[in-house]
């Protein structure tokens, strides 16, 4: 696990490097998506192709890319029907489709803008992982409203990334996220169907249970369009902090642990010695009355990655919300 906060110079020819299958999920995105597929044609890593899977769009957005997949080739932009059941299953479906081939996978959300350099920096980071180690890149992000105007910068995040921490939150957004194939396995292990409560979250835990290596980068890869059609927003500001906590009292964190966990069954033997300890550790405890459920989920050693997170945390470990 590591956190990275440099900038890198690519190492090798881009000719000579791996391919990457960009993800992207849509549904009635025709207000932004142009500008994100001129973001994506304008990478300066080469070799990738895009995968878009619509979910249903009621608006121009077929139209909008089979008109860019007339202009760049069917070799650069694939369309593909999505499940229809949410922005999660259709990513999963993607990230388990058994006619996407790649060295590394990308997802991507239709209204966002990345940066030029977006996907060589991330697999400038994840090209020394050994190919089997399950690898995963995330970033921080650069907020901006619907007009593209700046208007902050997601949380910064400098606590290292780990399983204790993916338990119990996510950090970083799935439209920053790149991984090898050897994660991509694990994802299909577990299906398409699988009950998880986003695509990011569960990568994240998937990956850092097995022991594989989290890159969080402190430079943002991308401008992250803060709109009233958002499905998951930034999560920042005094609004966003009480509804989490509103959440929270209602029992919907508790709700969302015990889908992730019972979904990280299937991977308890793959687990690290380490993992699994902590991981049966949490399990054990979160049903436990107080002070053994107090001492247990502690003992996991179970953290989130701010102060005010981790008030928040011991507050849902106290009154039995987690």
């Amino acid at each position: 696990m590591s956190v990275l906060d440099k900038n890198s110079d690519l190492p090798r020819s881009c000719a000579d490097r791996d391919n990457v299958a960009i993800l992207m999920s849509t549904f009635n995105g025709q207000r932004f998506l142009y500008e994100q597929l001129d973001s994506i044609e304008m990478q300066t890593y080469p070799r990738w192709h895009l995968y878009a899977s619509d979910d249903g769009s009621e608006d121009n957005t077929i139209s909008l890319l089979k008109k860019r997949q007339s202009r760049w080739g069917r070799d650069r932009l694939t369309i593909l029907s999505g499940p229809r059941k949410g922005f999660v299953a259709n990513f999963l479906s993607m990230a388990c489709h058994p006619d996407i081939e790649a060295d590394y996978f990308a997802f991507s959300d239709q209204d966002d803008i990345w940066e030029s350099d977006k996907l060589r920096r991330a697999l400038d980071c994840l090209e020394d992982v050994p190919k089997e180690v399950p690898a995963l890149y995330c970033s921080r992000t650069l907020l901006v409203n619907a007009q593209n105007v700046e208007i902050g910068l997601s949380a910064l995040f400098s606590r290292e990334p780990s399983f204790e921490n993916a338990l119990v939150q996510s950090i970083a957004g799935g439209n920053t996220m790149v991984f090898n194939v050897a994660c991509r396995e694990l994802l299909k292990k577990a299906g398409r169907d699988v009950d998880v409560v986003s695509h990011d979250w569960w990568v994240y835990q998937v990956v850092s249970a097995c022991g594989g290596r989290v890159i969080y980068d402190h430079r943002p890869s991308l401008r992250y369009r803060q709109h009233g059609g958002n499905l998951i927003g930034s999560n920042l500001g005094w609004h966003a902090i009480w509804a989490r906590i509103k959440k929270l009292l209602k029992g919907r964190f508790s709700e969302w642990v015990q889908r992730n966990v019972d979904a990280l069954q299937l991977f308890r033997q793959q687990m690290t010695a380490k993992n699994k300890k902590t991981f049966d550790t949490f399990l054990s405890s979160r049903n436990q009355w107080f002070l053994p459920r107090v001492i247990g989920i502690l003992g996991s050693r179970v953290y989130r990655q701010t102060t005010l997170g981790n008030v928040g945390l011991f507050i849902a470990i106290l009154f039995k919300k987690i």
